[in-house]
């Protein structure tokens, strides 16, 4: 039987699977539960044997979710018991970056002493980073006027959600953030930002050197960014427990009663996400002749990994070696993408215009236009720094909310589907960050297509 009539089957079987599931539930259409959980596995069933034969890494990432979903649904208080698993995959991610980004950076400066092509790709990266999120702040505060998704909202009976105690950072905060007082506590804690500072000072430095103290360096840091591939690609054969595993907690979790109140925020959210994605980001690879087919092959596994694990750091060693198979230099690469996990937040901005609308609209008070704006601009100051502070969307937006005096009460309702939300932000922010490694690779001149098909698994 050949793929593509197995997928043919799949569509089929999906499509008549949701119809029986909209009419139980929308419809009024009396069906047991066993008919439904039968279709649902058939399908499940006909995609298990799909995955077989497609023998992709990719694939199985999404199988994984599938039966994620359903263990969520069906064994709630079991799923909890699989956090291990997702806790264990995002460990072993974690202990990838920094040495990944210190190899990759210290030979991408070093090993071609074009000190001039950093400072170049330094100011490109900022300013598209600029452009590009300030169109999602934009898009965010339109879409929640637009859809008024705050107004009438009311808390289920019983709800509580505790706020978590976070601070906002001050402006001078986050600028001291970017620069290491200790690289090893940088590691320790997963700071990319001043991973990135420190590696591009020590790339430079190295690249001031005479070659012959130079190189033994270069060759260390040429074997250990190989290496860290390596592992990489070692680390993905458990990237389908882990993502099933991140999936089913979070299902499991949420339950659907608080996502019957809150349905409106979550499509808002979606619908914003995909018209950034549909009206910014795809004319912008038009324009610089990104080739489409090729690039979402390469992001379709760190998307997919990033949107069950609500991570953009677990895709990210995935993200930077599909890049550099797309043709992105390396050096381009292991500069732009990280500097974007920190400056280039594409759906975390876009969230954050949104929710902090949406509290307001919750709470009964009208925001003039100006004091929109208003919002928007502080925002797009406060956002740069968000990759470096632990739950850094709802910091801010605590901050937002206490700088134009606004509850408390409303965010605590966002929390309820605070993982489902953040589920696509995440997903846009890695989409966001490798379009812009091509993005400024064919600004520099520096970008090669590949040509024929690429693996990325």
């Amino acid at each position: 039987m050949s793929q593509k009539y197995i997928i043919r089957i799949f569509l089929v079987l999906f499509s008549a699977t949701t119809i029986l599931h909209l009419l139980t539930y929308y419809a009024g259409v009396a069906l047991s539960d066993d008919i439904l959980l039968g279709s649902r596995w058939l399908t499940w069933a006909v995609f298990i044997l799909y995955a077989i034969r497609k023998k992709s890494l990719t694939t199985w990432i999404l199988f994984s979710m599938i039966i994620g979903v359903e263990i969520g649904l069906n064994f709630p208080d079991f799923a909890q018991n699989l956090q291990v698993l997702s806790k264990i995959f995002l460990r072993l991610i974690k202990t990838i970056i920094a040495p990944i980004l210190f190899a990759t950076l210290v030979v991408g400066i070093a090993g071609h002493s074009n000190l001039k092509q950093v400072g170049r790709m330094g100011w490109k990266s900022i300013l598209y980073f600029e452009i590009v999120t300030t169109f999602a702040l934009v898009i965010g505060l339109i879409a929640i006027n637009l859809t008024q998704a705050g107004s009438g909202i009311v808390l289920p009976e019983g709800f509580n959600q505790e706020l978590p105690e976070a601070q906002a950072q001050t402006w001078s905060e986050t600028i001291l953030h970017i620069f290491p007082e200790n690289f090893v506590k940088s590691v320790y804690h997963g700071d990319v930002l001043p991973i990135v500072l420190f590696s591009v000072l020590f790339g430079i430095s190295l690249a001031l050197l005479p070659e012959e103290k130079k190189r033994p360096m270069l060759n260390f840091c040429e074997g250990l960014a190989e290496t860290m591939f390596k592992f990489t690609n070692i680390i993905m054969h458990f990237a389908p427990f882990g993502v099933g595993a991140a999936i089913a907690v979070t299902v499991g979790h949420l339950g659907l009663d608080i996502l019957s109140s809150l349905l409106k925020l979550l499509f808002t959210l979606y619908g914003a996400l995909f018209f950034f994605l549909l009206g910014i980001l795809v004319p912008v690879a038009l324009i610089v002749k990104v080739p489409i087919r090729k690039f979402l092959q390469a992001i379709s596994e760190p998307v997919s990994i990033a949107f069950a694990t609500t991570s953009s750091e677990s895709a990210l060693p995935k993200a930077m070696e599909n890049m550099e198979k797309l043709g992105v230099p390396r050096k381009i690469v292991a500069f732009v993408l990280p500097t974007g996990y920190s400056f280039n937040l594409d759906g975390s901005t876009l969230y954050l215009a949104l929710a902090s609308i949406f509290v307001a609209q919750a709470a009964n008070i009208d925001l003039s236009i100006g004091e929109q704006a208003l919002m928007v601009f502080t925002l797009m100051l406060t956002s740069k720094g968000v990759a470096g502070v632990p739950r850094a969307t709802l910091i801010i937006l605590l901050g937002t909310a206490a700088s134009f005096n606004l509850p408390l009460w409303p965010i605590m309702a966002i929390l309820g589907i605070d993982e489902l939300m953040d589920m696509a932000r995440t997903s846009v922010n890695v989409i966001g960050n490798c379009l812009a490694t091509v993005v400024v690779a064919k600004w520099e001149g520096e970008y090669v297509e590949p040509e024929g098909d690429i693996n990325f698994d």
